[in-house]
């Protein structure tokens, strides 16, 4: 297995993040999804000289990698260990507070997808964790001890899974389950589906991930909080990989707590979709916190 630091993933639009953060000299930035630090580099890089960027990563793997990546920009960089929902208070705790602009890149990285220990990828066996900080329920947790209907019930609901029901029974007749080639295959025999270009169990492995992590839920804390910490004019940069998270980054930008400045979602071109095939799914949304001041209504 290769070492965490061998590891890259490639941020997802970079470009697009720096244009429409409208990064400047000077300006403070918050990455809540620091991952290999690629677009803190961008960043912080378009932001020279004295540009600031505070980097969150609820996963501690991420740290010592994005650390040492992000060494030459010296204390214009900061990286801390923190999930995302609680960007206010970190963003207050390391003086970033007003922020003039905020990340949420929410796909997971290629670091996490292809360290085994992990357990997020089906495509190999390794112990069924899943968790981006070591505490808490894990998946397996999950799976062995979540009655059938609440666990069918995560399924559909988090998963978008039409088969729910029969994958949940299945998994209940095959418990206990640990391994995450074991369940996949248990997954893929339930649903019946042929194997594609999609694995059966992809909507399953989501459902869990984003369960056992409690991921839409500090998405909305987390996109309130990034809108009391920004700056008016400030911008906030979300890019979602799936309906779940971009419905509810359409519903956040919706409620008027920030005006959105982009009517459509922005994707990545052909050229960065053939040299990045996670990308593929990308969907970036743009908002800016527009005051709320007697003379901004």
């Amino acid at each position: 297995m290769p070492a965490h630091s061998d590891i890259h993933h490639e941020p997802v639009m970079a470009a697009e993040v720096v244009t429409w953060l409208a990064v400047r000299p000077g300006g403070a930035y918050v990455d809540c999804t620091l991952g290999d630090a690629g677009h803190a580099t961008a960043i912080l890089e378009a932001s020279a000289p004295d540009g600031r960027v505070l980097g969150l990563d609820a996963d501690p793997e991420a740290l010592p990698p994005a650390t040492e990546r992000l060494r030459r920009f010296g204390d214009r960089a900061v990286v801390v260990n923190a999930n995302f929902g609680t960007v206010a208070s970190q963003a207050s705790a390391y003086g970033f507070v007003p922020a003039d602009g905020v990340l949420f890149d929410l796909g997971l990285s290629s670091r996490q997808l292809d360290v085994e220990e992990r357990g997020f990828s089906f495509r190999r066996s390794a112990p069924l964790d899943m968790r981006f900080m070591p505490e808490g329920p894990s998946a397996a947790e999950l799976v062995n001890g979540l009655p059938e209907q609440e666990l069918a019930d995560l399924i559909y609901t988090l998963g978008e899974e039409p088969r729910s029901r029969r994958i949940a029974r299945a998994i209940v007749a095959a418990r206990p389950l640990t391994d995450t080639a074991e369940l996949a295959e248990v997954v893929a025999r339930a649903s019946g589906y042929r194997r594609g270009r999609t694995h059966p169990a992809t909507r399953t492995f989501q459902a869990l991930r984003m369960a056992t992590n409690d991921e839409l839920g500090n998405l909305r804390r987390g996109l309130s909080q990034a809108a009391s910490v920004l700056d008016v004019g400030g911008r906030l940069v979300t890019i979602a990989y799936h309906s779940l998270e971009d419905r509810e980054v359409k519903r956040f930008v919706g409620s008027g707590a920030v005006r959105p400045l982009t009517k459509r979602v922005i994707k990545p071109g052909p050229e960065e979709v053939a040299r990045n095939r996670r990308s593929r799914s990308a969907r970036m949304r743009v908002a800016e916190n527009a005051g709320s001041s007697e003379g901004d209504r």
